[in-house]
């Protein structure tokens, strides 16, 4: 199972912002630059966050992006959810006309093991993330931040 690029930079944009001073946003380039990726990719990718609810965007001089929710309040899965959707990994692809597919077994086994991944990325918070992050890397990225 692999997630999207876009999952990857949302993830990596909502912990930078998460490190950033209280008020203080980082704009799209300098955010592109840390992630190597291209700002009008990263763009789209931070429009979605910010319909989602989790960032807002910051016009003026110092504009750029900031985080609006709380970290506490974000999970990893929320984060996927907004990039990836919520629909499941797997779908059964066998016509299931003369079985119910609700028998049908790979199915479950594939489920459940969706909702036991799930489980574990809904429990593991931004806030639990940030705690961990080294000196080093907060100063690098306070150093970007307007």
């Amino acid at each position: 199972m692999k997630y999207s690029k876009a999952t990857n930079y949302a993830l990596h944009t909502i912990v930078y912002l998460a490190i950033v001073p209280s008020g203080k946003s980082i704009g799209v380039k300098p955010l592109a630059e840390v992630q190597k990726v291209s700002p009008t990719y990263l763009s789209k990718v931070l429009t979605t966050l910010v319909k989602s609810g989790f960032i807002e965007s910051v016009t003026g001089v110092n504009g750029g992006y900031k985080l609006i929710k709380d970290v506490k309040d974000i999970s990893f899965l929320d984060i996927i959810h907004a990039i990836e959707g919520t629909s499941s990994l797997f779908n059964c692809s066998l016509d299931h006309t003369q079985h119910n597919r609700e028998n049908c077994l790979i199915e479950k086994v594939m489920n459940e093991a969706e909702r036991k991944m799930e489980d574990y990325l809904g429990s593991q918070t931004i806030e639990d993330l940030v705690k961990k992050v080294d000196g080093k890397m907060a100063e690098n990225i306070n150093s970007i931040a307007n």
